[in-house]
C-alpha cells in the first residue's frame, strides 16, 4: 500500500510568517547546503548520526550533491520529502525539514515521521520558533496528517 495517495501533489514551497520559506531541495542547492550542513555537523551528528549515519565528518561536496539528488528523486515519486529553509533571496540555507513515511519506532497509526534542524547560529532564534510553530499546523492543514511522529 502506498504511503501517500497516487494523486498527492506535495507543495513545492511554503511561506513562514518570519519572511523565510521552505522549498523542496534540489541537487543544485549544494553550494549553500554543504556549508550549512558542515557548519552544524557536530550537532547534526548528535541528532541523526545514530539513525541515519549523517552527516559523516568526511562528507565531500560531491557526496552532499549526490545526497541532494537522491532526495530530489525521492520527492519526484512521493517516497519522502526534504525541504530546505531559506532567506527571502535564497542566498542562505538555514535548515531542513524531512517528511518521511512512518519509520520503525514510530507509534502505531502515525501518518509520517518528521524532523527538522536549523543551522547552529539559528538555534534558539525566533526563526527556529517560527518553524517549530509552523510545521505541525502545515502538516495537518496541507498534508492532511493527523498523527505525526516527530523525531529525534
Amino acid at each position: 500500500m502506498p504511503w501517500l495517495p497516487e494523486s498527492f501533489a506535495a507543495p513545492q514551497r511554503a511561506e513562514l510568517r518570519s519572511g523565510h520559506h521552505l522549498r523542496q531541495i534540489h541537487a543544485d542547492d549544494v553550494a549553500i547546503d554543504y556549508p550549512a550542513v558542515m557548519g552544524s555537523r557536530e550537532r547534526l551528528w548528535r541528532m541523526y548520526g545514530d539513525i541515519w549515519g549523517w552527516p559523516p565528518s568526511s562528507m565531500t561536496f560531491a557526496e552532499d550533491r549526490a545526497d541532494l539528488a537522491r532526495h530530489e528523486a525521492e520527492m519526484a515519486v512521493n517516497e519522502s520529502f526534504n525541504y530546505a529553509m531559506f532567506d527571502a533571496g535564497e542566498t542562505e540555507l538555514l535548515g531542513c525539514l524531512y517528511i518521511d513515511p512512518p519509520e520503525d519506532g514510530a507509534p502505531a497509526g502515525a501518518d509520517a515521521s518528521v524532523s527538522w534542524w536549523v543551522t547552529d547560529d539559528m538555534v534558539g532564534s525566533a526563526l527556529e520558533a517560527a518553524l517549530t510553530g509552523f510545521v505541525p499546523e502545515w502538516l495537518a492543514e496541507v498534508w492532511g496528517f493527523g498523527a505525526v511522529h516527530f523525531h529525534p
